[in-house]
């Protein structure tokens, strides 16, 4: 087997021979100690930090930094000029009010996260084939844009979504350039490889931007005959956190820019191996790095080493810490078992919930069993349509309730 690619690119773009712990450990701290310098210099959001630490473990000796904390101080926390930053991302936090948070890129961190692509796509795919882009292309620095741009650099074929918008849409689109392989949501990749069937010329598939549940996993692999390849990212850790090996076993972290760390509900730092909330410090970043701060995300590090000989630590399955998204991922546990449904969304009505569901055939009943292991006395109720032409996708971004 093969070693993880990211352990090799980050040999290349660091300068670094034969990438052990030492090194790769002696490199964030290095760059730790230089982004903390740089913040006192400048006496910005995180000016009033140490800027001496003798350790890696003193990290933790730090305070969190926020959703809120960036959407009420996100300016203060810039590192360039704005005339440097090109590219913002908004979203709002899911505190009280949604506050806007802008998370700033420059040309150099954008450039770093396509080359982080790369070496997580050319896991999957190789020269030549194509690939089906099912990610937002907003502008030249969206999403979409940059995975593009990545597959490019490998030399395979990116195929964008162009004007698809409907399921209809989408198939057509894949039976027309027949890709070899897809990146796009779990739910979203699982329905339209559903609806192909045995027409699907799709043999591999790349995750990313939602939880997968296992049945959604497990149905993905049995209709690829093969494993699928999760990635883990997010605005403020870059886009791209974390890639997929030959091995299946965890994503790799790309640790020349990010320290994890694992904490419990207390903040208390927790050892490999046992999950809790992921906190980041993006210390790869130049516009807008971010020290301590709470992802919401919960996953682990795992303790043992990767099969695949990789040095970079691995994030195990990651779910939001949040109601709504726990909700989310229980009921795609046990709807998605059921093999005629296409996809749904799940609303608040009145004490109850009302989900919405799109399917190939009638299975209102199974769909009610299922529903029922998760809400358990819990009102809810179930609006069954049938797939046509105009279906489309239940959401357009991360999975939750309405």
């Amino acid at each position: 087997m093969k070693r993880t690619n990211l352990d090799s690119w980050i040999e290349e773009i660091e300068g670094i021979g034969s990438l052990n712990r030492e090194k790769l450990e002696a490199l964030q701290l290095e760059r730790l100690g230089e982004l903390l310098k740089k913040e006192k210099e400048r006496n910005g959001f995180y000016g009033k930090l140490p800027y001496v630490l003798s350790s890696l473990d003193e990290l933790s000796s730090l305070p969190f930094t926020t959703a809120d904390d960036i959407a009420e101080q996100g300016s203060a926390m810039l590192l360039v000029s704005q005339s440097e930053v090109q590219s913002i991302i908004s979203d709002r936090t899911s505190g009280t009010g949604g506050k806007v948070k802008r998370i700033f890129f420059s040309k150099e961190d954008l450039n770093k996260t396509v080359g982080l692509f790369s070496a997580g796509i050319s896991e999957m795919s190789e020269s030549g084939e194509k690939i089906l882009v099912a990610m937002p292309f907003s502008g030249p620095f969206g999403l979409g844009n940059l995975i593009a741009k990545a597959i490019e650099s490998f030399g395979a074929v990116p195929i964008a979504p162009g004007d698809a918008v409907s399921f209809y849409d989408f198939s057509e689109l894949v039976k027309r350039e027949r890709p070899d392989a897809i990146i796009g949501s779990p739910v979203f990749t699982l329905s339209l490889l559903r609806i192909l069937g045995g027409e699907s010329p799709v043999k591999k598939a790349l995750i990313s931007a939602d939880a997968c549940p296992e049945s959604v996993q497990n149905d993905l692999e049995k209709r690829l005959c093969g494993r699928v390849f999760p990635h883990y990212g997010s605005r403020e850790c870059g886009l791209g956190g974390a890639i997929s090996c030959m091995a299946h076993e965890g994503m790799h972290l790309r640790e020349n820019h990010i320290i994890a760390e694992i904490i419990d509900s207390e903040g208390n730092v927790l050892p490999r191996g046992e999950r809790g909330e992921l906190v980041i410090s993006t210390i790869g970043h130049s516009a807008m790095p971010l020290i301590r701060y709470k992802t919401g995300d919960i996953t682990k590090i795992f303790a043992e080493p990767c099969p695949c000989g990789g040095v970079s630590l691995r994030l195990g399955s990651v779910i939001r810490n949040d109601p709504a998204a726990k909700l989310i991922y229980a009921l795609d546990n046990a709807l998605f078992s059921v093999p005629n449904l296409i996809d749904y969304s799940l609303q608040k009505s009145g004490e109850g919930y009302l989900i919405r569901a799109t399917a190939k055939t009638d299975c209102k009943e199974e769909f009610r069993v299922q529903a029922r292991r998760v809400f358990g006395k819990n009102k809810f109720e179930i609006e069954l349509s049938f797939l046509n032409k105009e279906s489309e996708p239940s959401y357009k971004a991360k999975r939750t309730v309405i």
